[in-house]
């Protein structure tokens, strides 16, 4: 999804984020990813695990 941006990509989206909102408001939405993206994978890992068990369960019956 991402392969083609490449480092000038990423510095362009930088520094757009840094206009929109300011050297201020960065760490506050760093934080607010970081939290996102660690419930998503929590989630993601809940949702296998409990696919793994079905799985199990179902060869075991």
């Amino acid at each position: 999804m991402f392969q083609n941006i490449g480092i000038p990509g990423l510095i362009m989206i930088l520094v757009v984020v840094l206009i929109i909102f300011g050297p201020s408001k960065l760490p506050e939405l760093g934080r607010a990813v970081g939290r996102t993206l660690h419930e998503f994978k929590s989630s993601a890992k809940e949702l296998v695990a409990d696919t793994k068990e079905e799985v199990v369960s179902e060869q075991k019956s």
